[in-house]
């Protein structure tokens, strides 16, 4: 059974990638992607993201992504993997959050919703690698 998250994510798949751009069917990055669901759900946004690098400057000490996600959406429980849920990923050890994802199945074969560089938004397999990126799995209010 899927969520009203996980049927708004999927209506954005094959979406190309395109940075800072969060238009279904045109273009969305991982961020966009987050956008356009929460408008999907709830109409306006609740700030406007600033401009971003591609890089989403990893240099930096910054939880940008972070801070956004706990300001609007509601933190998980460890235990509790349900479809819709948000995933926030770093990309190395030490370095900043800067992807984030949908959670679209839970259980023995987890998969989740993202735009990725030159793939577009897809639906792929949440496999031991990415899964040990997550650094924290929120829910939409």
């Amino acid at each position: 059974m899927d969520s009203p998250v996980v049927d708004a994510a999927r209506l954005w798949l094959g979406t190309p990638y395109v940075h800072q751009a969060s238009v279904r069917g045109s273009g969305a990055d991982c961020l966009g992607l987050i956008r356009g669901v929460w408008r999907d759900l709830y109409g306006a946004e609740p700030e406007a993201p600033p401009a971003y690098t591609a890089d989403w400057a990893e240099c930096g000490s910054t939880e940008v992504l972070l801070s956004a996600a706990m300001r609007h959406l509601r933190p998980v429980d460890d235990a509790d993997w349900q479809p819709g849920q948000v995933l926030l990923f770093r990309m190395r050890q030490g370095a900043i959050a800067k992807h984030l994802g949908i959670l679209s199945a839970a259980g023995d074969a987890p998969r989740f919703l993202h735009a990725y560089t030159g793939h577009g938004v897809i639906d792929s397999p949440l496999t031991p690698p990415w899964q040990s990126r997550i650094v924290a799995r929120f829910r939409f209010p």
